[in-house]
């Protein structure tokens, strides 16, 4: 039995007609009487009362018919979701990103949302070294990373460029400086981040090539909770320069440049280069970066984690 078999069935049933069935579906009467012979042989039973034609369905009969315009109804409401999905009405699309890398995907967050009402978004929250594996076993559609991947099975373009910056309180003695040189820093209590990082052991590495004691004493598990601490006057803090946008403009917290850090931050989108995207993921890398500006297949390179 096929949905065709049943579509036949269901027509031949509500015309009451073999002949009339044929017409409407563009089909030869001795098509529909085998199609209609083979279903029961199927069904083990006959689906009209022999000697009325195709006038009276059987008690089989009426079953199937039940059956068949479920089935059939179903079948238009997939084909219906499936155009619904090419054409972005609905969907949904899971995408994976550290805590802090979220603030420069915001943006394009909130205009994706505009052109795109109906797509779900899930934003998990994935430590960037286990973005790559969460691609490969189909947990994600797309990440967000600091780093070039090593899997060739992935692409990845750059798109947001940031650094890390010290913050301070309004009125911390070094608040009204523009700089300070890495000397001055050996007294201050800095709030860190309990997650370890690459750039959490840069900066524990450039202290130590300067011989500069770096205290870290408290540790907090969210870059929320961090800059909070800093505001109540607890400690100083080094973070990414787009996660305190905010704070800076308000007034809130004051930025400070370490003449020897020069600790730049790169942000790729990183996806499946070796199968298609989704229609909600391939607008959502469109909207992040132009096609114009696609990205290149994945470079063979030792990734710095």
């Amino acid at each position: 039995m096929d949905l065709a078999a049943l579509q036949m069935f269901q027509m031949v049933a509500n015309e009451r007609s073999y002949s009339r069935a044929a017409v409407k579906l563009f089909r030869t009467q001795p098509a529909i009487s085998i199609a209609m012979r083979k279903l029961e042989d199927w069904v083990g039973q006959p689906l009209f009362v022999r000697g009325s034609g195709a006038r009276t369905l059987t008690d089989a009969g009426t079953l199937l018919l039940e059956y068949a315009e479920r089935m059939l109804n179903m079948r238009e409401e997939i084909r219906k979701g499936l155009q619904e999905l090419r054409g972005l009405e609905r969907g949904q699309l899971s995408l994976g990103v550290n805590e802090s890398s979220i603030h420069a995907l915001l943006p394009a967050l909130e205009h994706y949302r505009r052109l795109h009402p109906g797509i779900h978004i899930r934003v998990h929250r994935v430590f960037s070294r286990d973005v790559p594996r969460e691609l490969l076993n189909h947990q994600l559609d797309i990440g967000v990373i600091s780093y070039l991947p090593e899997e060739r099975e992935l692409t990845a373009a750059e798109f947001y460029r940031d650094a890390l910056v010290l913050v301070v309180w309004p009125g911390h003695h070094l608040a009204k400086r523009k700089d300070v040189d890495i000397s001055a820093l050996g007294e201050e209590t800095f709030v860190a981040h309990i997650v370890e990082s690459p750039y959490r052991h840069r900066v524990v590495q450039l202290f130590a090539k300067h011989k500069v004691p770096l205290r870290m004493e408290v540790e907090l598990p969210t870059i929320e909770s961090i800059k909070r601490f800093v505001e109540m006057k607890k400690g100083v803090a080094i973070v990414p320069r787009m996660c305190v946008e905010g704070e800076l403009a308000r007034g809130d917290l004051r930025e400070l440049r370490i003449k020897q850090m020069r600790l730049e931050r790169k942000l790729y989108l990183v996806y499946r280069q070796d199968r298609p995207l989704t229609a909600a993921a391939r607008a959502l890398v469109d909207v992040i970066l132009p096609r114009k500006k696609a990205p290149p297949k994945a470079k063979s390179v030792s990734p710095q984690r």
